[in-house]
Order: C-alpha cells, then sequence, then structure tokens
C-alpha cells in the first residue's frame, strides 16, 4: 500500500509549455466505388492472380502498352476489416471508396454492413478462429476494429505469416488494455495526465481516497466495453464503485485491479494519429459525448454521439499535440521494445493547465470514427499501407472544410439491459436528405427489413457547411427512422454552437 499512496501524492505532472491562446480550450476551438473497377482492370488483375499461382500468362492485347503508359499500372485488393459496429461499417464504407480496392470484407459484419461489403463469421474472442479466416481469404490488408482481437495478438498472429495488418501489436496494446500500464507508461515519459492511484484491494482503495477531492474516476484496469469508467460524487460512492469492481460484480474480471483519478474540468477532444512506428500523422480531431442522457447525465457508454468541425482545434494546438503528446507516446513505446503501428486514440481534457491524457485507445474510436471519415476527402488505404510499411510522413492528408455530426441511436435501456428484434423503419428516407450517411452498429437483416440487435442500433452522420447545418441534417434524419424504444441524445454539440 506504501507504493499506492506514494503514486497517488504525487500529483500531475506539469505539461511542457502550452500556446498561450490555446490554454482556454475554448478560445483554441474558434479560432471510384470498388464495385465500378473497369472491366480492364478485372482482366488485369486475373492474369495477375495467375502469375501468382504459376507461370507468367500471355498478356492480354494492349497490356504491354499500358505499362508503358505515362498511368500508374494499379494492383486490385482484397481487404478484410474486422468488427461489426458502426465505427466497421464507416471504414469498410470508405475503403470501397479506393480505386485500389477489389473486394472489402468484414467480419462478422453486421446487417447493414452487409449492403456495402462480403460479411463472414468469426468469432472475435478466439485468436484461432480469426486466423482459420485469415488463412482462407488470405486478404491484401486486414484493418483491425475493435480492441479484443488487438489484445489476443491477431496483429502478431498475422505478421508471423506474412499478412500485412493495420494495427498494433499485443504489448503496444497495452496502452489501452491496461489502464494501470498506460498510467505508469506516461509518468515515465512524461506525458501530461491527471493525479492517480493504482489499488489492488478495497483496503488499498480506502487508504488512496485520502489523496483526492470529490468527484473521484474510478476506472477498470481492463477492458469493459467503454464501461469501465464512473465519476463518484463522494468518497463513500467512490469506495463502494471499486469494491464493485474488484469483486467482479460490476465489469467481471477487467476490474481485478482499479485505477483512481483525479476528476479533470475542461472538454474532451479526442484527438488520433496514424504511426508507422516512427513517425505520426494526425487526423481531423473529434469530440465525443459519453453520457447516455442529455446534458451529460447518466451512466458512461461506449459512445452518443460525436462531431468533427475545422476550427474544433488551430493548427498551433495540433501541432503541439502531435510534438508533445502523440510523438512522445510513440517514441516512448519504441524505446520501451513495443514499436506502435496503427491509430492511436488520445483521449484528452482541455484543461486550465493545458491537454491532459484520459485514456488511449489503440484503434479507430467509435462513434469518432464516423464523422472523421466523412471529413477525409484523400484515400485511407493510402495511409493505411504507409502505417504498415512505413513512411506515414508520406501520406497527403486531404479534408473537407466541411463540419460532420454523428448522433447514436441506441436501444432503450442502454447501455444496460435492452431487448433485441425490433423492426427499424424510415432508413431510406433518411438517406435521401443531402449530406447523410447512416451507419449501422447493430442490426441484423431478415425478409427484407432491419431489426436491432444491439444497445448502440444506428450512427446517424451528416455533413454539410457549418456545425448547425449538420445538426439539422442528422437530427432531421433521426426523426425519420423509427423502432420500439429508440433513444438517441439531443443535445449533440450543442456547447459547440454556444462558443
Amino acid at each position: 500500500m506504501e507504493w499506492c499512496k506514494a503514486r497517488s501524492a504525487r500529483g500531475p505532472l506539469a505539461p511542457p509549455e502550452v500556446p498561450r491562446d490555446a490554454r482556454d480550450f475554448g478560445a483554441a476551438l474558434t479560432p471510384r466505388n470498388a464495385s465500378s473497377c473497369a472491366q480492364d482492370d478485372t482482366i488485369h488483375q486475373e492474369h495477375i492472380e495467375s502469375f501468382q499461382e504459376g507461370p507468367l500468362p500471355t498478356p492480354p492485347h494492349g497490356f504491354d502498352s499500358l505499362l508503358n503508359s505515362p498511368l500508374t499500372f494499379i494492383f486490385s485488393m482484397k481487404v478484410l476489416v474486422l468488427g461489426g459496429g458502426g465505427r466497421e461499417h464507416s471504414l469498410v464504407w470508405k475503403l470501397r471508396q479506393s480505386s485500389r480496392v477489389s473486394q472489402v470484407y468484414c467480419a462478422p459484419g453486421n446487417g447493414g454492413i452487409a449492403e456495402e461489403a462480403e460479411c463472414v463469421p468469426v468469432d472475435l474472442k478466439n485468436i484461432d478462429s480469426i486466423i482459420s479466416l485469415g488463412e482462407h481469404l488470405r486478404p491484401d490488408l486486414t484493418v483491425v476494429g475493435p480492441e479484443l482481437p488487438l489484445t489476443l495478438g491477431v496483429v502478431d498472429e498475422f505478421a508471423r505469416r506474412g499478412w500485412p495488418t493495420f494495427g498494433p501489436t499485443r504489448a503496444a496494446a497495452r496502452l489501452e488494455s491496461s489502464k494501470s500500464f498506460a498510467k505508469e507508461f506516461l509518468q515515465r515519459h512524461r506525458i501530461p495526465t491527471a493525479h492517480y492511484a493504482i489499488c489492488d484491494s478495497t483496503q488499498e482503495v480506502r487508504s488512496a481516497l485520502s489523496h483526492f477531492h470529490a468527484p473521484i474516476v474510478i476506472k477498470a484496469d481492463g477492458l469493459a466495453a467503454g464501461k469501465g469508467v464512473v465519476i463518484a460524487a463522494s468518497p463513500e460512492e467512490a469506495l463502494q464503485v471499486a469494491d464493485e469492481m474488484l469483486t467482479g460484480k460490476m465489469v467481471g474480471a477487467a476490474g481485478a485491479r482499479v485505477v483512481l483519478e483525479e476528476c479533470l474540468k475542461g472538454d474532451e477532444l479526442s484527438f488520433l494519429v496514424v504511426s508507422d512506428g516512427e513517425r505520426v500523422a494526425p487526423l481531423v480531431a473529434a469530440q465525443d459525448h459519453k453520457r447516455v442522457f442529455d446534458g451529460d447525465q447518466g451512466p458512461n457508454t461506449g459512445g452518443m454521439g460525436a462531431y468533427s468541425t475545422p476550427n474544433i482545434i488551430d493548427d498551433q494546438m495540433r501541432d503541439w499535440l502531435v510534438h508533445h503528446i502523440a510523438q512522445p507516446v510513440v517514441a516512448g513505446m519504441k524505446a520501451e521494445g513495443a514499436e506502435y503501428r496503427g491509430v492511436l486514440y488520445c483521449g484528452l481534457m482541455m484543461t486550465a493547465r493545458g491537454p491532459m491524457v484520459l485514456e488511449f485507445n489503440c484503434r479507430f474510436g467509435d462513434p469518432e470514427t464516423q464523422p472523421i471519415l466523412m471529413r477525409l476527402e484523400s484515400d485511407l488505404l493510402d495511409a493505411m499501407q504507409a502505417s504498415v510499411n512505413g513512411g506515414i510522413g508520406g501520406v497527403d492528408f486531404k479534408w473537407s472544410p466541411d463540419s460532420t455530426v454523428c448522433v447514436v441511436m441506441a436501444s432503450q435501456g442502454y447501455p444496460g439491459a435492452f431487448e433485441s428484434g425490433r423492426k427499424i423503419t424510415g432508413l431510406d428516407e433518411a438517406a435521401e436528405i443531402d449530406g447523410v450517411k447512416v451507419f449501422h452498429a447493430g442490426t441484423t437483416k431478415r425478409d427484407g427489413s432491419f431489426y436491432t440487435a444491439g444497445g448502440r442500433v444506428l450512427g446517424v452522420t451528416a455533413r454539410a457547411g457549418d456545425l448547425p447545418a449538420a445538426l439539422q441534417r442528422a437530427y432531421e434524419a433521426c426523426g425519420k427512422i423509427k423502432f420500439e424504444g429508440a433513444h438517441y441524445r439531443k443535445d449533440i454539440a450543442v456547447r459547440a454552437l454556444r462558443r
């Protein structure tokens, strides 16, 4: 317990100097579809596949002149996306836009994803099932959506077999799979984060609480599907919550160890970068909404909505976050023998003391991915291949100046118990609204109709010239979609509108 108390008594690390006008986050806030591949490309791909299996066949008429022309010859690729939620639907949707992608598989996918990719069964909790699928499909690139396969070591296993995979290794994914590892890593590398204590028993929690002022954040150390964080209003509540985590009543084995944190004040920011193990390239920032009810009330969820605008942070703050948080994380992981490749999600709190790290995700966030990819105008495949092969610094990301917003429609009772199998109507009407794309998070399709099949059901995402217009489109679309018990927040991005 002395070890735990010593850590809790250290307090937060002072962050490096922040741009003067960016200490107040409010100020910082102010300033070809794969299915339509050309017929000639299909013919050439057949010859390429034949070449891989045997001697070079006779080229089709005009093949030599094509190779010698100033045009670049493009190999068609098979891409496998692991996962079955709204994040994976948006990844499938964006990857299909690449002229170099001929086939997209999604495992296991869902009813909506099946409209845009070939969905194949897999048990994402079983590494042997995933490997068997890889041996069957032999994709040219695998993209890992959710966190569990990363923790199981899918990237390590695929790399052993020579299968290119976008995502970090099991060792690198500890930044997400263990909150205690992440906190100690941040302290070792002097990256700003909140005051904390790591506890393995209720007695340690009781002793550590004297170093904290309410409200107090309690986090399960392991993976808990976005539900392992509770903000306690008093030390008594904190002790009760920690006890329920430690005894397995709340989040099972994920709560065998807990992290106590000071409750930081400010605005949350989702800052994602793509890394090739040495360098990082930032994506546009977004802001998530974790609580289930309007006004940030109720329990935490996996995310009830998110938005992205061109001025959510300015260029100066973006560069500061790259140089003082994202790049040091990647450099630190490499120094510790766990090179980080893939996308790194930095969950930040923009405080009066400067940006502070709340958490890491070792994959795209959900629902932040939906509004972020709606703004991406360049080829996502380029960035993913550069991450796998090296050279992310050479990727030219192109972003729309538009604003985007995603509103999550959830089942009644989420994030607690909920019922599935509710028929969904109005999807076609919603899709007719200009700038709207409905990503499926938890749906199934039978007899031509969609039904709910998860806590988070749909991510209604819209793009427009400014945030008010994007919000109007998203909520208009939500109004057209109906299913029994449908629930969604009515205040996504409302704080941004008030700034």
